[in-house]
C-alpha cells in the first residue's frame, strides 16, 4: 500500500503538455505566422466593429449594441486561446494546473455567454418584426443591459460548475493534452478518477444551455417567418428578412460548430483520425469563427457599410490638406 501511495504521489500531474499540431519544425514557422494573421485581424476585425458602432449616432440601437458586446466577447474568446496557442508554436508547450483551470472556465464560460447572448438577439429581431410599435418598451436602454449582463451571469456560472467538477478530479499518469487548449472532453480522458458525473454534467446541464438557446433562437424565427409572409409587398418581406440574414449566419456556424465538436458520438479509444478531426474542428470554433462574425455583420450588413464609409470620409477631410 505505501509502495501504491508513493507510485501514486509520484504520478499526480501539476503541468500539462499540449501535444504539437505537427512536429514539422518549418511547418510550426508556418502555422505560427497564419494564427498570428488570423489573430491580429481577428481584434482589428472586432475592435473595428466596436469602434464604428459607438461612434456612428444610426448605430446606437439594441441591435448593434448586442452586436458591439458580441465581438468583445470574441476578441476575448480568440485572446484566451489563440494567445497560448501562439506561445506553444515558438516554444513553450506547457501549462500549469491553475492556467489549464482558468483557461477551459474562461474559454466555456465566454462560449456560453455567446450563445444566451445570441439568442437575446433572436429575441431583439422578433420584437422589430413582429411587435414594432412596442419595440421602444419591449427592448429599452434598460432590458438591453439586464439580457447582456444576465447572458454573462449565466455563461459564467455555467462554466464554473464544469471547471469547479472537473478540477476536483485527479490526473495522474499521461500529461499530454492532444488538443489546441484545455478542452474538458480532452481532459476527461487524462483523469484517473471517476469521470462518470462530468459525463452527465456535460450531458445535461451543457445540452440544457444548447437547446434552450437553440430553442429560443428557432421559436423567435418561427415567429418572424409567419409574420413575414403576411407581408404582401415583396420589397418588404425581402427588407424584414434581410436584418436577420447576418444573425442567422453567425447561429448557425456557432452552434454547428460547438454541436459537431462536443455533441457528435466519439469513439471510446480516442482514434488518431478524430484527434486530427477534434484539432481541425477547435481550429474553427476557437480561431476562425472570432474572425468570421465581424465580417458576417459587415459584409451584409448596409447600415454598418455606411456606416463604415462615413468614418472613412471623416478621415479623408482630416487627412486631406486646406488650401484655402
Amino acid at each position: 500500500m505505501n509502495a501504491m501511495s508513493e507510485d501514486n504521489i509520484t504520478t499526480e500531474v501539476n503541468v500539462f503538455v499540449f501535444v504539437d499540431l505537427t512536429s514539422n519544425s518549418k511547418l510550426q514557422i508556418i502555422l505560427f505566422l497564419l494564427f498570428l494573421l488570423i489573430y491580429t485581424a481577428t481584434l482589428l476585425g472586432n475592435l473595428g466593429m466596436i469602434a464604428i458602432i459607438r461612434s456612428s449616432p444610426r448605430l446606437h440601437t439594441p441591435m448593434y449594441f448586442f452586436l458591439s458586446n458580441l465581438s468583445f466577447l470574441d476578441v476575448c474568446f480568440s485572446t484566451v486561446v489563440t494567445s497560448k496557442t501562439l506561445m506553444n508554436l515558438l516554444a513553450e508547450k506547457s501549462i500549469s494546473l491553475t492556467g489549464c483551470a482558468l483557461q477551459m472556465y474562461f474559454v466555456i464560460g465566454l462560449a456560453s455567454t455567446e450563445c444566451f447572448l445570441l439568442a437575446a438577439m433572436a429575441y431583439d429581431r422578433y420584437v422589430a418584426i413582429c411587435k414594432p410599435l412596442l419595440y421602444p418598451s419591449l427592448m429599452s436602454p434598460r432590458i438591453c443591459i439586464l439580457l447582456v449582463i444576465g447572458s454573462y451571469i449565466l455563461g459564467l456560472l455555467h462554466s464554473l460548475v464544469h471547471t469547479v467538477f472537473t478540477f476536483r478530479l485527479s490526473f495522474c499518469g499521461s500529461n499530454k493534452i492532444s488538443h489546441l487548449y484545455c478542452d474538458i472532453s480532452a481532459l476527461l480522458l487524462l483523469s484517473c478518477s471517476d469521470t462518470h458525473v462530468n459525463e452527465l454534467l456535460i450531458f445535461y446541464v451543457a445540452g440544457l444551455v444548447e437547446t434552450m438557446t437553440i430553442l429560443s433562437v428557432l421559436v423567435s424565427y418561427a415567429y418572424i417567418l409567419a409574420n413575414i409572409v403576411k407581408i404582401s409587398s415583396a420589397a418588404g418581406k425581402l427588407k424584414a428578412f434581410s436584418t436577420c440574414t447576418s444573425h442567422l449566419t453567425a447561429v448557425t456556424i456557432f452552434h454547428g460548430a460547438i454541436l459537431i465538436l462536443h455533441f457528435r458520438p466519439k469513439s471510446s479509444n480516442g482514434s488518431s483520425i478524430q484527434e486530427v478531426s477534434d484539432k481541425i474542428l477547435s481550429v474553427f470554433y476557437t480561431v476562425i469563427i472570432p474572425l468570421l462574425n465581424p465580417l458576417i455583420y459587415s459584409l451584409r450588413n448596409k447600415e454598418v457599410k455606411d456606416a463604415l464609409n462615413a468614418v472613412q470620409r471623416k478621415l479623408c477631410m482630416k487627412t486631406t490638406p486646406n488650401f484655402q
